[in-house]
């Protein structure tokens, strides 16, 4: 395999959620200068979900108009709109608007919305790019996906994001019958957040940049001589393979000087079990696919994003740090165990599921204890509520990885629909939680400075 090819797909897939992604981690500057402060998060799912109109119309087309949408023009667009995006967003996400008798972020959520667009776009036609270059290169895809997660998380650390100081408060009085003011020491301490390193425009212009490194690796993906030797060395051995026929390499494949000529236990040609792609899993087992999938990626999309902060911040701003570091880190990494240790066997991914779900559940409860979970006191519980978050996305981003190999030997409309369940899982979990978090308020902070639970 082409080690440049293997950085392209990677770099590619880099690019598909790095915009929303990168606001996400940049919330803690932006908040104190808007209007709409600690309610934009929830502004924020809103706009997500309505921007699944793009993945929406992809899919029908694909469905109905089938061959007629042009998928590399379509990626060349949401990419370049998704550049245009990120850079005006450096120059006016902090530019409000009067509407009646209040200001509103007009600008921030008209381009939080654009990105949104672009993002979940991705998702539907990334993808089903992939489907043109060989299977290995679809983990280095997902691997880019998780570092799109995890790099700007990493720069926001650079930056000082969200780093906390406790001083003690103090309240300014004014002496009996003087003009003198006096400072009385409260007793308390007060939650100050310190100084960026560098400004919240320096990071949407990088955002800009990844971007634009996106789109040159598509652009390479197309063109560059190296990998288009290795597409038509992919169609030379399909050929040689099955005249005739489109025959799709998966990971476990064989290279034909491998493959024997005739397998006696083995039926020449094998009944299609359903009329779902190539016919390789039946419609009950087809539908227990989608089912994770979209189980899944409501869970590590959705769910349990939003209440990490709940998770993890009672346990110290380090632990909060760590658990969202870490788990961007294990989405990656659980990618090139894909990669090396491709296990398709349903019944595994189903345990593995049901692990990973465990481990989920385990943040949900300390999400609902907070301000006080378990062992809040103690260096084991930060350990503990780190190493969960860790297992929780490494177990589940490898059922996801698995899953989209699976679906890719399926053929391109699998990839199309893998891409559609995606976004209808996150859409389900974000729309389950939103009420909960931001409507009826199930959980509840503890200020890092002042919050005393129980020994």
């Amino acid at each position: 395999m082409s080690m440049l090819t293997h950085v392209l797909a990677c770099l590619f897939g880099m690019g598909s959620w790095v915009a929303i992604n990168g606001m996400w981690v940049e919330l803690p500057l932006i908040v104190p200068q808007i209007p709409e402060g600690w309610s934009l998060p929830s502004f924020l799912t809103i706009l997500i979900q309505m921007a699944n109109i793009g993945p929406l119309i992809i899919t029908l087309m694909h469905r109905f108009r089938p061959g007629v949408l042009d998928e590399g023009a379509v990626v060349y667009c949401i990419v370049v709109l998704g550049i245009i995006a990120t850079f005006f967003l450096a120059f006016f996400w902090n530019h409000r608007v009067a509407i009646g008798s209040s200001q509103h972020s007009v600008p921030l959520f008209i381009l939080c919305l654009l990105l949104s667009v672009v993002d979940c776009t991705s998702s539907v036609t990334f993808l089903p790019f992939m489907m043109r270059l060989c299977p290995q290169y679809l983990t280095s895809y997902f691997a880019g996906e998780g570092l799109s997660g995890l790099v700007p998380a990493l720069v926001a650390l650079i930056q000082g994001v969200g780093v906390v100081r406790c001083h003690n408060a103090t309240l300014t009085v004014s002496l009996n019958n003087t003009f003198e003011n006096s400072t009385v020491n409260t007793g308390e301490l007060q939650a100050v957040y310190q100084t960026a390193k560098f400004s919240t425009q320096v990071f949407f212009l990088f955002l800009s940049v990844m971007m634009v490194v996106c789109l040159i690796a598509f652009a390479l993906l197309n063109h560059h001589p190296a990998v288009a030797r290795e597409k038509k060395n992919e169609r030379y051995f399909r050929e040689e393979l099955t005249p005739g026929k489109d025959q799709v390499f998966s990971l476990n494949s064989q290279t034909p000087e491998q493959k024997p000529m005739l397998n006696p236990f083995q039926s020449a040609k094998r009944e299609p079990r359903s009329s779902f792609g190539r016919g390789t899993y039946s419609n009950s087992e087809v539908a227990f696919i989608f089912v994770v999938l979209a189980w899944v990626n409501a869970l590590t999309n959705a769910v349990l994003p939003s209440v990490q902060s709940y998770s993890s911040l009672p346990y110290g701003n380090q632990a909060y740090h760590l658990a969202a570091t870490m788990a961007a880190v294990a989405n990656p990494l659980a990618c090139f165990i894909a990669m090396f240790m491709p296990i398709r066997s349903l019944i595994f991914l189903c345990l593995l599921t049901v692990f990973g779900t465990g481990f989920g559940a385990y943040i949900m409860a300390m999400a609902a204890l907070s301000p006080c979970p378990l062992l809040v006191h103690s260096a084991s519980g930060t350990v503990v509520i780190v190493l969960v978050w860790i297992l929780f996305v490494l177990s589940l981003s490898y059922v996801k990885v698995i899953i989209g190999i699976i679906l890719r030997d399926e053929g391109h409309s699998a990839l199309v629909w893998c891409g559609a369940v995606v976004q209808l899982g996150s859409m389900v979990g974000a729309l389950s939680m939103f009420p909960l978090v931001s409507v009826h308020g199930l959980f509840k902070s503890g200020d890092a400075c002042n919050t005393k639970c129980p020994m």
